[in-house]
């Protein structure tokens, strides 16, 4: 069931070095610098300790520095004086140096830096950990997390070598870029003759395809995602998984056995796949009968602990199947995937907005209606205006007026716009074909940026075979292509991108593509570094996403390497799903 690798397939880089490197610079921080003795994990609690010096380990958020000088402003109060050290992580802001200053406490506390930007969730998977990122510079336009993005490819490069092959999508991906490349320029010159390990790199906004985003996931990872949230690679199952009164946090990676081999497939499959496994555990602890003393010893010595462990996780991910399936049928699942397909096809876009309204209506979720409307929006190149104004109207009545800035908000990033006069797709796609044969490159750019926060998605969609048309049903348990990801419906426009960019090793051929996503794109070859460059370490490809990425694109790419001989590494600000997604946009917090 698991995606085996073509035997050819190269080896992943080891990052277990930046989880020790993380380590080792956070102990030398605390123990020898600050002289560390307890650490506490404080969530909106006051921090109970009789230690003369207070030491925070914190991201630079403005809320941790409140918290922060209220706590020092209360010791004042109290008459009592201590030491505070401010640690922030990956890197320290001016603008919440400037609350401590509001505050009365700068003088107070001193300040410093980890830089600590790299998690590794998995042998294929590292996480900046900051779903911060997203709405800060897609809605709000904040550059400030570009020099943390900037500073992380240049660790990965001073540790595994230049990378020959650069490719971009986007604005946030081009200043990541261009500033990375400035700190590789000014290296000493200790890796330049390093042998590359990883052959291309891939960086990609999210705002280039917010459709895939918000889809709802069938491939296990995302489900279990979006049921449970899974949060740094872990997962809390609660008592209706484990069985029991109690609840279980699990880590879900590699080394999880059971997990590996489901983690990528479709969730049709899931269940006959476990309901296999358990039948081979059965027959292998069958074996004990008839055995004789020495190999009952041999057996509970060498196999027994393994089969407990692998019998637990078993129980646990057939009890996520369940809870994930009750859930799903109470939110008529099934009619909910036929609206989104409807969507992506462009068919039987009156009765889809019907069933949109009717959950709006029953008031389902605010998160999930909200998920619909944008993606209708985005799929009909924005809503006509009778239609935005009915969808709108509903929703505030039925959820409440204090959702109106969150509309707001969707507007500004190009999530759920409004038809203007003469934007009709029809319209949009006619002057999209006429500027992309204009051979007057100023022009270009000028007319384009009218279309700004336009998706075009039905005119990429068609550019890029992104609904794939099959002769009868798709079988999902031999999947043909990326769409599988999404039960044959859609293949996701990230990964086409990259599977495109990979077949030409170029951008060439795909302007028009480029033009309809409102987006620059660039390429770098170091001819130097591509000769040096081994045949293994070119079918090693890193995808950095700026905003967050979904399972369903890790999925679909792991599929692409294992069926064009790739092996695929990622790089995420963050890991996201659809209701992050909303979350992130939404002014009403839950």
């Amino acid at each position: 069931m698991a995606f085996p690798h073509r035997p050819d397939a190269p080896e992943l880089p080891d990052f277990s070095m930046l989880k020790r490197l993380a380590r080792d610079q956070l102990i030398y921080l605390l123990e020898q610098q600050h002289e560390v003795d307890k650490l506490y994990k404080v969530e909106n609690k006051p921090a109970l300790s009789s230690s003369e010096q207070l030491c925070f380990l914190v991201r630079p958020r403005i809320k941790n520095m409140r918290y922060i000088a209220n706590l020092v402003n209360a010791d004042k109060l109290a008459g009592r004086t201590r030491k505070y050290k401010v640690i922030f992580s990956p890197q320290k802001f001016y603008a919440c140096e400037m609350v401590l200053e509001e505050e009365g406490i700068y003088g107070d506390v001193s300040c410093d830096e980890w830089a600590f930007s790299l998690l590794p969730l998995d042998v294929d998977l590292l996480s900046m950990e900051l779903p911060e990122f997203f709405r800060d510079y897609f809605l709000e336009g904040d550059q400030r997390w570009i020099n943390t993005v900037a500073q992380a490819l240049h660790l990965l490069s001073t540790l595994y070598g230049s990378f020959p092959n650069c490719y971009g999508i986007g604005r946030c991906a081009k200043m990541s870029y261009e500033l990375w490349r400035k700190l590789e320029e000014e290296e000493d010159g200790e890796t330049k003759g390093r042998r590359p390990e990883i052959g291309h790199i891939f960086l990609l906004d999210r705002d280039m395809d917010f459709v895939t985003a918000l889809c709802s996931q069938v491939v296990y990872e995302g489900l279990v995602d979006d049921t449970f949230r899974i949060k740094c690679g872990s997962v809390d199952f609660g008592p209706e998984v484990t069985s029991s009164d109690k609840s279980l946090k699990v880590l879900l990676n590699a080394e999880d056995k059971v997990f590996n081999e489901i983690r990528n497939e479709h969730f049709s499959n899931v269940f006959g796949f476990l309901s296999q496994k358990a039948r081979n555990l059965q027959a292998q602890y069958d074996r004990r009968r008839g055995m004789d003393i020495k190999q009952m010893k041999n057996f509970v010595s060498q196999e027994l602990k393994g089969l407990k462990q692998e019998h637990r996780l078993l129980s646990l991910h057939i009890g996520a199947c369940e809870s994930i399936m009750k859930k799903k049928t109470k939110q008529d699942f099934q009619e909910l995937i036929k609206t989104e397909h409807a969507l992506l096809e462009g068919f039987n876009i009156r009765e889809s907005t019907s069933y949109i309204e009717e959950h709006i209506d029953r008031q389902v979720s605010p998160i999930e209606s909200l998920r619909l409307m944008c993606l209708l929006s985005i799929t009909e190149n924005g809503l006509i205006p009778k239609d935005y104004r009915s969808l709108k109207t509903q929703y505030l009545q039925s959820y409440g007026p204090e959702h109106l800035l969150t509309f707001s908000n969707l507007r500004r990033a190009g999530l759920l716009t409004e038809q203007a006069p003469g934007d009709t797709l029809t319209a949009v796609e006619s002057k999209v074909s006429k500027l992309v044969t204009d051979k007057a490159a100023g022009k270009i750019t000028d007319a384009f940026s009218s279309l700004a926060k336009r998706s075009n998605f039905r005119a990429i969609s068609k550019k890029l075979n992104l609904i794939p048309r099959v002769d009868g049903e798709y079988d999902l348990k031999v999947p043909r292509d990326m769409a599988y990801v999404f039960s044959g419906a859609y293949v996701p426009l990230s990964c086409r991108i990259i599977e495109q960019v990979l077949e030409r090793r170029s951008w060439q051929g795909l302007d028009e593509v480029v033009r309809l996503l409102n987006c620059s794109e660039f390429a770098f070859t170091d001819m130097t570094k591509d000769d040096r460059a081994s045949s293994e370490s070119l079918r090693l490809i890193l995808v950095v996403f700026l905003g967050g990425c979904t399972f369903s694109e890790i999925s679909a790419l792991r599929f692409l390497g294992r069926e064009k001989g790739y092996r695929f590494i990622f790089l995420t600000t963050a890991v996201t799903n659809s209701a992050r997604l909303m979350e992130a946009m939404s002014e009403v917090k839950a």
